[in-house]
């Protein structure tokens, strides 16, 4: 058995190696003095020589005669796995989305997008014929860098109907919502900055801004938006770069921002200088428009983001960037520097679909679905002991309370024994609080096998 000394010298060793994989040391850098790192550490300066005496001779650090030791030779490859708190891999973001992309279940309650006969494919499969009809140079050039006119003209027409003024040449199409983020966070961000997430959000985003080194700090989410109080608290303290929210039907909730404190959030942002990232990619699931942020402010402070993902098709790319001129001009030069031209083909794809007539039919039966599957999945949810935080106005999902003493990720770790992914609530929360939540998508909920299972399992526990 190791004694006490050696043990803490490696627990010194584990926190420079820490430092250095996630990119707080790089190499060159300067390693904290022997004393100031014994300060922090609470150990004794003989400790922390020992310790990097020890990294020195392993070739992880290098010693400077009379300056100190510095970080030695070249970064190992970035593990977004390793950014962040150790998570068991049930609630770890990456692991769910990959067990909803990879694994070959049949029951998908966890997953966040439609069943495939739920979406609109006959449109889709008119708009591949007209496609392949057109001229040679649509078919194979590269787009334009702000994206197809066209359908930048028909987002502005369905973003004013949200009372959002965004002229076409204010807004830019991404290959993806998610691209849309990485390029704004890449375009705003340094290594370092602090973003604000809500607490839970949708669990890519802490991915992301792991992925750009950002420092993420977490705000609890209320029913009608963010807990206005810590996030006053949250921005005099941190001095945030970014938030970034869901306004509408926010994931994984299903709540609802209200105008209250929309306009709060606003004027908390304009007085401490946050830019504000506005996520509305299920804004064609809403029967009727409820507040955004971008509609309040203008387009001066948010920076409202969407895509066709969920209502249309994940496989056809296509999303898009509504900002302030300026910022839209270095945006565009940032895509074309990480992606060049842009999916042309996939933006006439959706111009095509969108246009047609056919389209607003396939949302408004989409929307009556879901409210059917809403009610019979809270339902069914009730009657096996599984009650909802709240009773969303619409959209796919209901974040649900677990009965007390049970844990989400050892649910899940059980379901996927019966070819069940489930979304354990702390994949979503940056505090790790919602333990004894799940997410459940009500399209990928109709199978009694899910209903089955739940109730051995809250029956065995």
């Amino acid at each position: 058995m190791a004694d006490s000394g050696t043990t803490r010298v490696s627990e010194a060793m584990a926190s420079i190696r820490s430092r250095i994989h996630t990119r707080s040391l790089t190499p060159g850098d300067r390693l904290p003095s022997v004393r100031a790192f014994a300060k922090t550490m609470a150990m004794s300066v003989s400790t922390i020589v020992e310790a990097y005496e020890r990294l020195a001779a392993e070739g992880v650090i290098r010693s400077r005669p009379g300056s100190g030791f510095y970080v030695a030779g070249q970064l190992a490859p970035l593990s977004l796995a390793d950014i962040g708190p150790r998570l068991d891999r049930a609630v770890d973001p990456l692991w769910v989305s990959r067990q909803s992309l990879e694994a070959e279940t049949t029951l998908k309650p966890g997953c966040g997008w439609l069943p495939a006969d739920w979406m609109p494919q006959e449109g889709l499969r008119k708009a591949l014929r007209t496609l392949a009809r057109s001229n040679d140079s649509m078919l194979t050039d590269y787009g334009l860098p702000l994206g197809l006119p066209a359908l930048r003209q028909l987002l502005s027409r369905r973003m004013a109907d949200r009372s959002i003024e965004a002229p076409p040449e204010r807004i830019m199409l991404t290959e993806s919502g998610t691209q849309a983020i990485d390029l704004i966070c890449r375009f705003l961000l340094e290594p370092g900055d602090t973003v604000v997430v809500d607490d839970p959000c949708y669990f890519n985003f802490h991915a992301l801004l792991r992925a750009h080194q950002a420092r993420i700090v977490g705000v609890p989410y209320t029913p009608t938006g963010p807990d206005i109080e810590r996030f006053a608290d949250l921005l005099a303290a941190e001095r945030p770069r970014l938030y970034i929210t869901n306004s509408a039907l926010h994931n994984p909730t299903g709540a609802t921002l209200s105008p209250v404190t929309a306009h709060r959030v606003l004027k908390l942002a304009e007085q401490h200088g946050v830019t504000i990232i506005e996520d509305d990619i299920f804004a064609d699931f809403e029967p009727l428009p409820v507040p955004r942020l971008a509609a309040f402010d203008g387009l001066d402070r948010v920076i409202h983001v969407g895509s066709f993902t969920k209502t249309l098709s994940a496989s056809i790319r296509c999303g898009f960037i509504a900002a302030r001129g300026d910022w839209i001009e270095g945006l565009r030069d940032l895509k074309l520097a990480t992606s060049f031209g842009g999916g042309r083909m996939g933006a006439e794809l959706v111009f095509s679909v969108l246009r047609d007539g056919s389209y607003r039919k396939h949302v408004e039966g989409l929307r009556l679905k879901l409210s059917r599957a809403t009610a019979a999945t809270i339902s069914r949810l009730k009657g096996v002991g599984i009650e909802p935080w709240l009773e969303p106005e619409a959209g796919m999902f209901v974040w649900c309370r677990l009965p007390d003493g049970l844990d989400a990720a050892n649910l899940a770790k059980k379901a996927l024994l019966e070819d069940i992914v489930l979304a354990p609530g702390n994949a979503f929360s940056l505090s790790q609080s919602a333990g004894n939540y799940l997410r459940f998508n009500v399209a990928q909920c109709a199978d009694e096998r899910l209903f089955a299972f739940l109730r051995a399992a809250l029956k065995g526990r």
